[in-house]
């Protein structure tokens, strides 16, 4: 029997109230410029402070030792899904997350808008990240001048600030491919190429890529500064197991950006509109009775660490703090405050490092540590441990499992 298994057999149908809050790039690392301190070392958060003391700590491995995971990967291991076993491209997450309803066949990608000089460089990934109206603006041009390639219709949506989706559908289509981004400024946008070069699908895909490409670029040519864009996580739709049958808990979502609204819907959560964190906490107050695990998702922390700004990254996890007081009115059974990965401000992106957690109910017991830190989470009794198993700790937490054996 397969461990997954097993924790199905031993789970218990309760009353309980799961809460995963997640920090988006929560996790980072002391250096000497920073005075040896992390953003969540520096910052001031009474209220996660007040958690602490009644908590258990400890570190996160997002996939595996020495991996950086994607934004995807991040959160399947969060809602308890084997992130090397369940791959999603990114682009159906995003698709999904703008309420795009995908058909069997279609193939997505996630795009950024980005500047390019004139030899054809990427010279901002973001394009200066340029305002979410302007990005609407630019996809009404493509999507008026680029409507199909051959048979294939080409749907472009746009998301938040620089980012859109396109969806390809038509006949014979297949992911995933390599991504049409060099990840770095100072390159050019590379070939998309086939992760099989022997499925027809994904060949077929490849050159109509290349052939979106040619299409598009002209469009926006003379545009400043977004005259270029990158495409990546470049897939279809695969079968994930839903999250309700998967742990007998009723999920919701909470969460302003698309991509993660996405990896939500794509385990079958409830989408529950909002745009501030203080916002998603009232939420959460006015639907606690209707569900039973609430997924609470706030970008803003990988955002600061993606610029390389620690003070920013500092004010937007006290930012989060002040508005925790809201959560408590109705306390969860079971509260974890994570992020998916680590961006650390001195990387100036995703990282392999582990990510902190913190872990109260009340069985977690305290580690008797004074505040919430990577250096506390370093000597946490929850030790360092796959994210995939987190759930399966909130679960515990919530005497959601039968005892296993006689």
């Amino acid at each position: 029997m397969n461990l997954d298994a097993q924790y199905s057999e031993l789970t218990l149908k309760t009353k309980a109230k799961l809460v995963l809050i997640v920090l988006d790039g929560l996790g980072d690392i002391a250096t000497k410029e920073q005075n040896y301190l992390t953003p969540l070392e520096a910052a001031t958060t009474p209220n996660l402070d007040k958690l602490a003391k009644d908590s258990a700590q400890g570190r996160m491995i997002p996939v595996a030792p020495g991996i950086t995971p994607g934004s995807g990967p991040g959160h399947l291991g969060l809602f308890g899904y084997d992130p090397l076993e369940f791959q999603v491209g990114r682009g159906v997450i995003e698709a999904l997350g703008l309420g795009v309803e995908l058909k069997p066949g279609d193939v997505c990608a996630r795009a950024n808008f980005a500047t390019l000089d004139a030899k054809g460089i990427v010279t901002d990934r973001r394009a200066g990240r340029i305002a979410t109206e302007v990005c609407e603006k630019l996809v009404a041009l493509l999507s008026a001048k680029v409507k199909k390639i051959g048979e294939t219709e080409i749907i472009i949506k746009a998301g938040k600030e620089h980012r859109f989706v396109v969806i390809f559908r038509g006949k014979g289509l297949e992911g995933p491919l390599t991504d049409a981004d060099p990840n770095r400024e100072g390159f050019k946008i590379p070939e998309v190429k086939p992760r099989d070069e022997n499925n027809a699908g994904q060949k077929k895909m490849a050159a109509l890529i290349a052939d979106f490409y040619k299409a598009a670029l002209p469009v926006i040519a003379n545009e400043k500064p977004a005259n270029g864009f990158l495409m990546r996580g470049i897939a279809h739709q695969p079968h994930i197991p839903l999250f309700e049958e998967r742990y007998k808990l009723k999920p919701a979502c909470l969460a302003v950006y698309p991509m993660y609204k996405g990896l939500a819907q794509l385990v079958g959560m409830k989408k529950i509109e909002a745009q501030t964190i203080q916002q998603q906490f009232e939420l959460y107050l006015k639907e606690y009775d209707n569900f039973d695990y609430f997924f609470i998702h706030y970008k803003y922390t990988d955002k600061a660490g993606e610029d390389g700004d620690f003070v920013a990254k500092m004010k937007a996890i006290e930012y989060l703090d002040a508005a925790i007081p809201i959560l408590l009115r109705k306390k969860p059974d079971v509260i974890a405050i994570t992020g998916d990965h680590s961006t650390p401000v001195s990387v100036k992106g995703h990282s392999w490092h582990p990510q902190p957690v913190l872990l109260h109910s009340a069985y977690s017991g305290s580690d008797k540590l004074e505040r919430f830190t990577e250096t506390g989470a370093n000597i946490g009794s929850l030790g360092v441990f796959e994210s995939k198993y987190l759930i399966r700790l909130m679960q515990a937490n919530a005497k959601m499992f039968d005892k296993f054996g006689a």
